[in-house]
């Protein structure tokens, strides 16, 4: 039973869902992959070893954050996925995604929350445009977005500084008239 105010999502094989007391110790178990937190726009070479407070502190951030939720595919975390920075009056809010397992990457788990999620914000929520920047090189990220509906508007240049290496940030825009709908 669903005790929480953020409603349950459900995709064809993604549950989008509010934290559960399980979820610290999947997250602690997901660790930090390095490939990972370099597509997020970290340093690889400065990760560390997942705390049990880290841990803590992210599923506590998914909890409070009123448009965070859990991404979840067969009992397993797989990340998270969130609307931020909503913007009422333009009817618009940024979208990101964060797939944590290694193993999930690349089965179109990410593409399916996105579009889970872009449609509550279309359907629900009422927004008419959803952003979202990601790193130029991050192919993986930039073709899953593209198959939600996705499109590049801009590119701004050496955005992030990866380690000692310049890298751009893309920007993304989806309207609500553009969405791919799930089958």
């Amino acid at each position: 039973m669903n005790t929480s105010s953020k409603p349950e999502l459900r995709g064809p094989r993604v549950l989008l869902r509010d934290v559960v007391p399980g979820d610290v110790d999947a997250r602690f178990a997901l660790g930090n992959t390095p490939d990972i937190i370099k597509m997020f726009g970290g340093d690889p070479t400065q990760v560390r070893d997942i705390t049990r407070d880290a841990a803590e502190a992210w599923v506590t951030a998914q909890k409070t954050e009123p448009y965070a939720w859990v991404i979840e595919v067969e009992d397993r975390l797989l990340g998270a996925v969130r609307l931020h920075t909503l913007n009422p009056a333009d009817k618009r809010a940024q979208i990101a995604i964060g797939i944590l397992d290694p193993s999930a990457l690349g089965k179109g788990f990410g593409t399916e929350a996105m579009q889970v999620l872009a449609r509550h914000a279309f359907e629900t929520i009422g927004m008419h445009r959803l952003g979202c920047r990601v790193l130029a090189f991050n192919d993986r990220a930039i073709a899953s977005y593209e198959k939600v509906g996705f499109v590049v508007e801009g590119r701004e240049r050496e955005a992030a500084l990866i380690g000692q290496e310049w890298h751009d940030d893309l920007i993304m825009g989806l309207l609500d008239r553009d969405l791919v709908r799930l089958t």
